[in-house]
Parts: C-alpha cells; sequence; structure tokens
C-alpha cells in the first residue's frame, strides 16, 4: 500500500506487546508521570532523578532561545525555583494528553502548568531494568 505524501492513516498504536503488558507498562509510566509532575510542582530535584535516565536531555525553547540541559542542569534549575509552585499554592494542572508504548520504548504527550506557564512537553521513556525512565523530554511554551 502506497502512503500518499503529507497524509497519516489512522492513529497510532501500541506495538510489540500483548494488551496486559499494554496496560502495566501505562500504569508504571503514568505513575512515572505523577512523580515528574510532583518534582517539578515542588522544585525537587531528587525526584527529578528518580524519573530521568543519567543521560537524559531536556530541550525546548525559552521564548525564541534553544535551551538544552542536561539532567544535572536540569535538576539544578528546578532546584532553584523558589518559591516553589507547591509553596506559593498555585493550582496543580496535569493532563496526560497520550501515552504510546513501543516494546521497551514510549513516548507521552503532556500538558502542565507551572511558574505562570503552560507547557506542552514530549517525554520519551525507555525501559532500563523493569523500570521506565525519561530519556528524552522536548517541551514546548503554549502560553
Amino acid at each position: 500500500m502506497k502512503i500518499a505524501e503529507n497524509k497519516i492513516i489512522g492513529e497510532p498504536i501500541d506495538l510489540d506487546l500483548p494488551a496486559q503488558d499494554v496496560h502495566q507498562a501505562k500504569r508504571l509510566i503514568w505513575n512515572k508521570i505523577m512523580i515528574y509532575f510532583d518534582s517539578l510542582y515542588e522544585s525537587d530535584p531528587k525526584k527529578i532523578k528518580q524519573v530521568f535516565h543519567p543521560n537524559a536531555k531536556i530541550t525546548g525553547y525559552m521564548s525564541t532561545t534553544l535551551v538544552e540541559n542536561t539532567l544535572n542542569t536540569y535538576a539544578e534549575f528546578i532546584a532553584s525555583q523558589r518559591p516553589s509552585a507547591f509553596e506559593s499554592k498555585e493550582p496543580k494542572f496535569l493532563e496526560i494528553l497520550s501515552v504510546k508504548v513501543a516494546g521497551d520504548t514510549a513516548v507521552a504527550i503532556v500538558r502542565n502548568g507551572l511558574m505562570g506557564k503552560t507547557f506542552l512537553d514530549t517525554l520519551t521513556f525507555i525501559k532500563v531494568n523493569q523500570d521506565w525512565l525519561i530519556y528524552g523530554k522536548l517541551y514546548h511554551i503554549e502560553a
């Protein structure tokens, strides 16, 4: 079957896993996303390091400037956000828009609100020793 250029057909599907394994993987990934959000909300670098792979890259645009971080520089940035959203009593805002699993990799699209901004994050996950870790984060500021 030939697919026409610039045309997407159908919705991406979860690949290479029985339905029960996909459900379990998604549950574990959702839990990691919740810890990820809590780490941002609480400005907690220890929680950040729990959910990211040590070699992770965190990349996106702040205004028109491309920002690229390692896990350590990102954790330092998160720790510097004082007062935290939790301390400021900001309302929590998190939407998990999509989680797709392909074997030992996955991708999640997450929208969250922090520091007066709304972020759209693309989180890539990799399974390491039966644990799901964020290997890459691309972020876009929506508002």
